[in-house]
């Protein structure tokens, strides 16, 4: 059919209702029919044309324009759409390479076929703004909650209607024992919004510990007011949770705010959540302090935390036990993470045990290396003596506080543990040397004898073979799996080498060998800094 003025207004109106019916902007659908219309007056002119149709936006008049453009004569390849500027003279006045010759042409008499293909891009164009749309309204609300209703259940994954799209509701986003019919309202938390080829894509979550956040944010005003915080939040989701609470304010107890009068708020939330069991704890900067909050309702005797290997012993009573560790370890692991920390918990008795073990072995160590009696290596383990390093290299002064022990005894201390040390690097440095350990790495400052040879055990003989080690190779460190915290052991970790100490140790390898520019350094370092700078003002 061709356009006439009869049908002109027909299409402001059909843009404008289609506009309306899935709510985007009326210019993208006059944008899809001109395409629509510059393809099918294509199809009837010749696909190799510059054919372009504009729709005016008051009359509804469609004009069908022929655009050539010109170009250097060698680099004319579409005679249809490009002419050479000889060739524009008879168009142009003074042409020039980069003008272009407009003419209007006839409108198209669109047929069947050529109908039935403009409807399809029309289509396609509304389906992209459509999605365009949903995308924008829907990726700034990632980490709030939507309510919806479930419109069907597909392998597990809930299809939930959230109103101008659907979002989906996976099976492993579910709280166990959960079950939907078709038209249920449900509440779930907006975990993610991607934009894939088949449009936005909405996944939600009901097990994510951010949700019982949000939750509380909408039942405490306080907390969404910001006068109370949540520090963290650990789940086991239908089964029981933590949430770790603060404020600035000393006249408010957050804790107390987000129980509520009768304990109203947190139940409301433990009612979304399937009678979720939920402890609410007050966070403390102290750590060994908050661990201890965080095992409640176990009592604590003592907590010892390692800070460089984020991860803490626990000591309590013996009927204490089975509580802290809870259920199947729930307890425990929710504990360890709200913290964030690693958490070994012994009673008081396999503490005690854990302890004279250490101390008989530090003793024998000390009466074979230093040849002391029994007494005399237990004297130094009782005053906080661990290795021969600490006997061997601290100041005298702290040795002479050792009752019946006076200057003589205390050299000849020193100089059994130094002798009985450099015997040792030099068996190690022999051994080291025996597995090929090459001169460039033996002379590398900062590895010992010791460490030298720990490293030919693991293949690493020379100063290119050290610069190619990660950090955390030589230090160790711990790996996130599957939300449980995996300790991946280091080639010099038991020398107790840091991770700051072993990021510098391979970096200064590089440099010598020429990998790394130390200027370079200078210039990365300068940069952090100014971006830190920048950050806190």
């Amino acid at each position: 059919m061709a356009i006439t003025s009869a049908n002109q207004l027909e299409l402001l109106q059909t843009a404008e209702a289609v506009a309306r019916e899935k709510m985007i902007d009326p210019g993208l659908v006059i944008e899809a029919m001109e395409e629509s219309l510059a393809r099918a007056a294509k199809s009837r002119y010749g696909a190799e044309m510059d054919i372009r149709v504009e729709i005016d936006r008051k009359t509804g008049r469609a004009a069908f324009t022929r655009v050539r453009t010109v170009v250097e004569e060698t680099e004319l390849e579409n005679y249809q759409a490009e002419m050479t500027v000889d060739q524009a003279k008879q168009y142009l006045e003074d042409p020039s390479v980069g003008d272009t010759f407009i003419e209007e042409i006839p409108p198209v008499d669109m047929g069947r076929i050529a109908a039935q293909s403009a409807k399809q891009v029309i289509l396609q164009k509304v389906r992209e703004a459509e999605r365009e749309r949903q995308y924008e309204e829907f990726k700034d609300r990632a980490g709030t909650i939507i309510n919806g209703q479930v419109k069907r259940e597909e392998y597990g994954n809930v299809i939930v209607d959230v109103g101008r799209g659907e979002a989906v509701l996976r099976r492993n986003e579910k709280i166990a024992r959960e079950g939907y019919r078709n038209n249920d309202r449900i509440r779930c938390y907006i975990k993610e919004v991607r934009r894939e080829n088949r449009g936005p894509q909405i996944f939600l979550s009901r097990t994510d510990p951010q949700f019982m956040a949000e939750l509380f944010k909408m039942e405490v005003p306080e907390i969404y007011e910001g006068i109370i915080e949540i520090k963290a939040v650990a789940r086991d989701p239908g089964s029981r949770a933590k949430i770790a609470v603060s404020t600035n304010d000393n006249s408010i107890d957050p804790v107390g705010a987000c129980v509520g009068m009768r304990g109203s708020r947190v139940q409301a939330v433990v009612n979304e959540l399937q009678g979720e069991k939920i402890d609410i704890i007050p966070w403390n900067e102290d750590q060994p302090t908050f661990l201890v909050n965080a095992l409640q309702p176990a009592e604590v005797t003592k907590v010892v935390l390692d800070e460089e290997a984020e991860r803490i012993e626990v000591v309590v009573p013996v009927d204490q036990l089975s509580l802290a560790i809870g259920r199947r370890g729930q307890n425990v692991r929710l504990a360890s993470q709200l913290t964030g920390l690693d958490i070994d918990i012994m009673t008081e008795a396999e503490e005690s045990a854990r302890r004279q073990k250490e101390f008989e072995e530090q003793t024998k160590l000390f009466i074979a290396a230093l040849d002391l009696d029994e007494f005399f290596a237990q004297l130094l383990v009782s005053e906080g003596f661990t290795n021969l390093e600490e006997v061997a290299f601290v100041e005298a002064d702290e040795l002479l506080q050792i009752d019946g022990v006076d200057e003589s005894t205390a050299g000849e201390l020193q100089a059994r543990a130094r002798e009985y040390l450099e015997a040792e690097a030099n068996k190690a440095l022999e051994k080291a040397r025996e597995m090929g350990v090459e001169d460039n790495l033996v002379n590398f400052e900062g590895l010992t004898p010791q460490m030298l040879q720990a490293l030919a055990e693991e293949g690493i003989k020379t100063l290119e073979d050290f610069a190619t080690c990660a950090d955390w190779e030589l230090s160790g460190g711990w790996t996130t799996v599957d939300g449980e915290r995996v300790k991946d052991d280091g080639l010099l970790e038991s020398f107790e080498v840091s991770l700051a100490e072993a990021q510098d140790l391979v970096m200064t390898a590089r440099i010598l060998l020429g990998w790394v520019d130390p200027d370079d350094l200078v210039k990365d370092k300068a940069g952090d800094n100014d971006a830190e700078t920048a950050e806190e003002s």
